[in-house]
């Protein structure tokens, strides 16, 4: 077991596990430590805990200290430099008419360098832009190009279910999205519809997917041959949450049909359907697919940048 702590750097923004040694810290604190670019101010919020060694990646870099007033100061005047830094990046930008959206500058604790962080639609030469700042505030540069949804992580907002953002409250990593999470998850494929404040798909779509997949390994497809306690039946559709199935049966006289639900535990797979890939309704909306397959597409590209 080893004793941790974790400690946030920017709001919102990941937590990373680090070694406290002798130190005891609460959540809330402001601490000093030691990373592979130098000393940082940092958050603690997780406060010391004991944790299997398997769970953590070593070797974790060290807790120097708890953050004293001059620190506190220090790193208060960096967020101050950062503003100006800001508008004149943003008078750069204009003066090389670069097509790039500046969206946060980030002053390192220990003055060793200046990350500026943008959106751009593709790749941007900023090579005489980083010459000119580097004339300018004699350290290093770095310029940074970031996705839409880390945009919207910044400036913040409300979803479309009334709440403050995911990302702005506690999403501190985004992971993939995908059109068929939307599709196992029976949700209208309106690209208007499913798309978050950064146009891209919503995060949320990721958070009862695991449940899905488990639920619709164990469940008929559609157009499935079942046996029912009423008799043998097709499947015309699935209440996956509840684990409910929807027969089409036939009439006692064998010439007209009905349809009733069953409990999933109480019908027996036949012929199991295999899974269209496109949907009736899929087929009649290929337009609002395509725009969806370009926001997946969109958001790939980006996490291989």
């Amino acid at each position: 077991m080893k004793n941790i702590v974790g400690v946030r750097f920017r709001k919102l923004g990941k937590i990373y596990f680090f070694n406290p040694k002798w130190l005891e810290v609460k959540k809330g604190d402001h601490v000093i430590v030691d990373t592979a670019q130098g000393e940082e101010y940092a958050e603690v919020i997780i406060p010391n805990r004991k944790v299997e060694d398997d769970k953590i990646v070593a070797p974790l870099k060290n807790v120097l200290r708890l953050a004293s007033e001059a620190d506190t100061k220090h790193y208060k005047e960096c967020r101050e430099k950062e503003e100006e830094a800001f508008k004149i990046c943003n008078e750069k930008i204009k003066e090389h008419n670069l097509d790039m959206i500046l969206t946060d500058v980030e002053y390192k604790f220990d003055n060793s360098k200046i990350l500026f962080y943008f959106t751009a639609d593709g790749r941007i030469d900023f090579r005489e832009l980083v010459k000119d700042l580097a004339a300018i505030y004699k350290t290093r540069i770095e310029l940074r190009q970031i996705g839409v949804r880390d945009e919207v992580k910044k400036i913040g907002g409300n979803g479309v279910c009334g709440r403050e953002l995911c990302c702005c409250t506690f999403l501190s990593d985004f992971e993939t999205v995908s059109i068929k999470m939307a599709k196992e998850q029976n949700i209208s494929l309106n690209p208007s519809k499913i798309s978050g404040n950064c146009g891209r798909l919503m995060c949320c779509l990721k958070y009862e997917q695991e449940a899905y997949e488990e639920k619709l390994n164990r469940l008929p497809s559609v157009g499935s041959i079942v046996k029912t306690p009423e008799g043998n039946g097709e499947v015309d559709s699935i209440e996956t949450l509840k684990e409910k199935v929807k027969v089409k049966l036939k009439d006692e006289d064998g010439e007209g049909f009905f349809y009733k639900k069953f409990d999933a535990k109480d019908i027996t797979i036949i012929k199991n359907a295999e899974k269209e890939v496109l949907g009736q309704e899929e087929e009649e909306n290929k337009k609002e697919l395509e725009e969806l397959e370009k926001l997946e597409n969109e958001d790939k590209k980006m996490e291989e940048q």
